[in-house]
């Protein structure tokens, strides 16, 4: 099995005028970092040695590039990256949403999943793409030239289905066992059936702990998170066939990227015809944040490690001799460890209040109300709520706004906003750093699958109510550390350049049209051609 595990740049003027690559490139590669933000990134850059450091000097780099909606969650985040829509239009309001009109007993509806599969549910569910409203770059040059390949692997089936697309040709994801596809349809190539061999055995054997060097021993505190669980001075090993931890860390990021190569190789990616894309979704970064927090040791040697793996990938796509770009973002940034927040002086920093689960608020409404039952769903604490739909109608009213008057008095509650005031609101666009925290709830809202209100914790408030082993930190709020992510344009000819200003992670898409000629309708996607790093023709 091919591997490419690995045991500040000088920033560039703005270019006056808008610029575009040499010549068209013929292999795109998007690249998702998941839940790298802005600050992550940021406190790394001048430690990068590898693929980061090359993209850096060689890209156009918007550290200031936002996920601009309010469900910084993977599906929604990683649903903008190649659509150029906000989940608002492209219809992947959440990881998972309520719908209580699915004929099956669970009625949450997991983003990547086809419901009307005869036994599917959301934790055990048949994987597809149909709930994403909006094509994707793959979906698009497929339908302008059939002999465009399309290509996407990942290590979250959301995140390869949210990037690929319909269109897909080759699709693969790590699914807690090995290296599955939803394209039951397609051959399997001779390759990839190596690669699942050749990476169970890996699995099979034990992964010595990584050494850290003294940049990340610096940062080795450790904190007691609950009575069980201490973060903050791991070392990312695991034993034997332990599937858990090979998640959290970067040795599924290097398998990912090895699958990536294999199938380049074997299709001949970037050597056909027409322009191909290969998408690329790196889950580990988000599994160490949830673990452990990204202040911590475990974090440091996360990145260290992944930009190696970038490194090596990017000089193996060099030995193909063939005319690639790459664009790479994030689908959402995340909120450190409450603990060490709080331990550097930040005294807003606090976990949320187990009782403002949906659930927890119905049980205290129902009396009020005259209800025994259900009165509100949930996911969660915070976001989206629904009110139980056998509530008769007359009564919905009266409960909504006992519902919305109560979560508005919580003192860790910033802001509630019903379906009925967010429809009335165009859907946002322009400098998404100066929206109001409404506009960017407004951009993740869709009637049909959002709640009846959405509820936002205030700044610093963590998701994570009760941490335990693999969860002690998260994201999911529109507050600027969750949604501030980089964007880095990387191609032939384009000079590197580093704009202070904002950019959405809608506007890869028509950018990327722009490189290769590709026509948008108008008003077919949310974003903007980018000038610094494109003609926008």
């Amino acid at each position: 099995m091919r591997t490419f595990l690995l045991a500040a740049s000088a920033l560039v003027a703005v270019p006056a005028a808008a610029q575009q690559p040499s010549r068209s490139p013929k292999l795109i590669v998007a690249i998702s970092v998941d839940q790298l933000s802005s600050d992550l990134f940021e406190a790394y850059r001048p430690h990068f040695t590898g693929g980061f450091k090359r993209l850096i000097d060689r890209g156009v780099v918007f550290a200031n590039g936002y996920q601009s909606h309010a469900a910084t969650e993977t599906c929604p985040g990683h649903s903008t990256l190649l659509t150029g829509r906000h989940p608002a239009a492209n219809g992947i309001v959440a990881n998972n949403w309520i719908d209580q009109g699915a004929a099956r007993s669970d009625k949450s509806i997991y983003c990547a999943e086809d419901e009307r599969v005869a036994g599917s549910s959301s934790k055990d569910y048949s994987v597809s793409p149909e709930h994403l409203r909006a094509s994707t770059l793959g979906d698009r040059l497929k339908a302008a030239d059939p002999r465009s390949r399309n290509v996407a692997v990942a290590g979250k089936d959301r995140a390869a289905v949210m990037m690929g697309g319909r269109a897909v040709d080759q699709r693969y994801y790590w699914d807690g066992k090995g290296w599955a596809s939803d394209r039951k349809d397609a051959a399997v190539p001779r390759i990839v059936t190596d690669f699942r061999s050749s990476f169970a055995a890996s699995l099979a054997a034990p992964r010595s702990a990584l050494v850290p060097p003294p940049l990340c021993q610096a940062r080795a505190t450790p904190y007691q998170v609950s009575p069980t669980v201490t973060v903050g001075n791991g070392t990312l090993g695991r034993a034997a066939g332990d599937a858990r931890a090979l998640r959290a860390s970067p040795e599924i990021d290097g398998a990912t990227l090895a699958l990536a190569a294999a199938l380049t190789q074997q299709m001949g990616l970037g050597q056909g015809p027409a322009t191909d894309v290969l998408s690329v979704g790196l889950s580990a970064t988000d599994y160490v944040g949830h673990s452990y927090g990204w202040g911590g040791q475990e974090m440091c040697l996360q990145m260290l490690v992944l930009d190696g793996e970038l490194g090596r990938f990017l000089a193996w796509l060099d030995t193909r001799k063939v005319d690639y770009a790459v664009v790479l973002s994030a689908d959402h940034g995340g909120l450190d460890l409450v603990e060490r927040l709080r331990a550097n002086g930040n005294t807003a920093a606090e976990r949320a209040d187990p009782g403002l689960a949906a659930g927890e608020v119905g049980k205290l409404l129902g009396p009020q109300v005259g209800r025994s039952g259900a009165v509100l769903l949930g996911e969660g604490v915070g976001g989206d709520v629904w009110l139980d739909r056998a509530i008769p109608a007359a009564d919905r009213p009266r409960i909504l706004a006992a519902a919305v008057t109560r979560y508005r008095a919580h003192r860790q509650v910033e802001a509630v906003f019903t379906a009925a005031e967010l429809a009335r609101l165009p859907v946002p666009s322009g400098d998404p750093s100066r929206w109001t925290i409404q506009q960017r709830v407004r951009a993740s809202f869709d009637a049909g699958r959002s709640g009846d209100f959405i509820v936002v914790l205030k700044p610093y408030v963590s998701t994570v109510a009760r941490p335990g082993p693999g969860y002690t930190a998260s994201h999911g709020t529109p507050h600027d550390y969750d949604r501030r992510v980089p964007i880095v344009f990387m191609a032939p000819g384009l000079a590197p350049a580093a704009p202070t200003g904002a950019a959405d992670t809608v506007d890869i898409l028509p950018t990327l049209a722009s490189w290769v000629g590709l026509k948008l309708d108008q008003g077919s996607v949310d974003g903007t051609c980018r000038r610094e790093a494109a003609a926008c023709r």
